[in-house]
């Protein structure tokens, strides 16, 4: 989609959270690429974190940030699979006040055209809450350059046309 090159862009202010057992910022490699992307973007790390796989730690941290006025937006990495311990979705479903359905379905899309069928054990997500947007990506390097090359790299873009989630920002709020 084209970016209007005649209009001005706007950094946004974005914590990243890889939720993971076993990793660390050594070697948090989906965390590493994602701060790569968004930082030659043109965006702010806002902030950065790994957290065991744990709903209440999970719904803690993003709880400290959505109320955080320093955080755009929220891109957690990892958690979103099918077993036991992958508990991102349900976290973000206790704090979200609008799910951003087409996300995961637009992600899976894309997944899809790298990984084929294994695409459907994702359940990437998304959600505005109070303010703050929410994107939860599977935990692989594969899965965020997908999300972020195929999604938010555009959508994050004040300048991207026709639309983008930049220029909505100071209406999420609205009632």
């Amino acid at each position: 989609m084209p970016i209007d090159q005649s209009a001005t862009f706007l950094p946004v202010r974005i914590a990243v959270l890889t939720v993971s057992d076993t990793r660390t910022l050594a070697d948090d490699r989906s965390g590493d690429t994602l701060v790569a992307r968004l930082s030659e973007a043109g965006h702010v790390l806002a902030d950065r974190r790994i957290v065991k796989d744990n709903v209440d730690t999970i719904v803690a941290t993003l709880n400290g940030w959505i109320d955080d006025p320093q955080v755009d937006c929220v891109i957690t990495t990892g958690g979103t699979g099918v077993t036991g311990r992958d508990v991102t979705p349900e976290a973000i479903e206790r704090v979200q006040d609008k799910p951003i359905p087409g996300f995961g379905e637009l992600f899976r899309w894309l997944s899809f055209q790298s990984i084929g069928t294994s695409t459907v054990q994702s359940r990437a997500c998304a959600c505005v809450t109070r303010g703050t947007y929410i994107f939860a990506l599977p935990g692989s390097t594969g899965a965020v350059k997908d999300g972020w090359d195929g999604i938010l790299r555009d959508q994050l873009d004040s300048r991207h046309r026709p639309c983008n989630f930049v220029e909505l920002m100071p209406r999420l709020l609205e009632r």
